[in-house]
């Protein structure tokens, strides 16, 4: 499918018009397709994004009022083609918030005098859906020149992905510029590895302003998706060879599946799913895959062998969203909205709002 041709037909923008006429753009509550309904609270009130700008519910009302409306059916679209979009799209909004905050800056391409985030560790030849949020800018500069930021674009697709795979609904906060700059370093440093225990994954988000709570509430994003095997080698080494059934390796069936996949000469490529059982479908299944102890990834499956103490309760988390997925789908909306008020230490003010996510204007 040629996205770009497709996002900018004058028949998506006829369908978002019509669809805008017809529904409410933001709501006052969490939705999930499992039935949970429950109010977040923050009822228009603005989070401070960085000095001079502040993030609130209603920024595009009046300059863009179709923004979110364009969003959201791109990436239905984007979904409908590649059920794995999803993921690859809320990936996209996690990687850029943990390097300097929400600012787009994930999106920057290399240049001569230039080089951007794409090619750090966590992120070369795995983020995807670059196309996707070209397509999306493109709309939107149709419709509303330099108004929404690429930052935004990435914040709302984030939301509209969960929504597009079954997941909950959240208000998205908007009004957070572009910078001008990006951080191989600091995407090479700030992102969690697959391989990482609790207490580095809880340092982790403790370094940026986020808890131990959000952490595990945001690992379950990983209910849709797929990973490679080089992420996940450390699971399945020494299975088959005598290596006894320890606290994360209680389904060794599951393991002995993984070694398979990964044994042939394309292993390098080989993907598997980070939810075996729904994996295009964001639910609260990913918990219930943990206490079986069929987590996909090391940094997964380590959640739920944490020892009990401290002041967040890592193992008796994963226990909690297993048991009870409108639970998972409230802490979740909340931690989404807790990690897009990242901002850069120096603030949003300087920043600009992009004509093409790839390069500063």
């Amino acid at each position: 499918m040629e996205l770009a041709t497709v996002a900018l037909s004058a028949f998506l923008l006829a369908a978002v018009a019509a669809a805008a006429e017809a529904t409410p753009v933001n709501k006052s509550c969490v939705t999930g397709s499992a039935g949970a309904s429950v109010s977040i609270g923050y009822g228009g009130a603005s989070a401070s994004a960085g000095v001079g700008v502040s993030l609130g519910n209603d920024a595009y009302q009046s300059n863009c009022p179709l923004a979110e409306e364009i969003v959201r059916a791109a990436v239905e679209e984007a979904v409908a083609a590649d059920p794995r979009m999803a993921a690859s799209l809320l990936r996209l909004h996690f990687h850029d918030c943990f390097v300097n905050g929400c600012d787009g800056s994930v999106l920057l391409d290399d240049t001569p005098v230039f080089v951007g985030e794409k090619t750090a560790v966590p992120n070369a030849n795995s983020l995807r859906g670059f196309e996707v949020v070209d397509a999306i800018k493109a709309l939107l500069e149709q419709a509303c020149p330099e108004t929404v930021s690429c930052a935004d674009v990435l914040a709302i697709a984030a939301r509209d992905s969960v929504v597009a795979s079954g997941g909950p609904s959240w208000q998205v906060e908007v009004g957070r510029k572009d910078s001008r700059t990006a951080s191989l370093q600091g995407a090479n440093s700030n992102l969690p590895a697959p391989t990482s225990g609790v207490a580095t994954l809880v340092q982790k988000f403790t370094d940026v302003g986020l808890s131990a709570k959000d952490m595990v509430a945001l690992s379950g994003a990983h209910t849709i998706g797929k990973a490679r095997c080089t992420t996940f080698s450390a699971r399945i080494a020494g299975v088959g060879v005598g290596v006894s059934a320890g606290p994360a390796n209680k389904d060794m069936g599951f393991l002995q599946s993984l070694q398979q996949l990964c044994a042939g000469p394309a292993a390098g490529s080989a993907l598997a799913h980070l939810d075996l059982a729904t994996p295009a479908t964001f639910d609260n299944q990913y918990y219930i895959n943990l206490l079986s102890g069929d987590g996909l990834l090391p940094s997964d499956q380590a959640l739920a062998s944490s020892p009990a103490g401290g002041a967040e309760d890592v193992a008796a988390l994963v226990a909690d969203y297993a048991f009870d997925a409108s639970l998972f789908f409230e802490d979740f909306a909340a931690s989404m909205l807790r990690m897009g008020r990242l901002a850069p230490g120096g603030g949003r003010a300087a920043g600009e709002v992009r004509r093409n996510c790839r390069v500063v204007n």
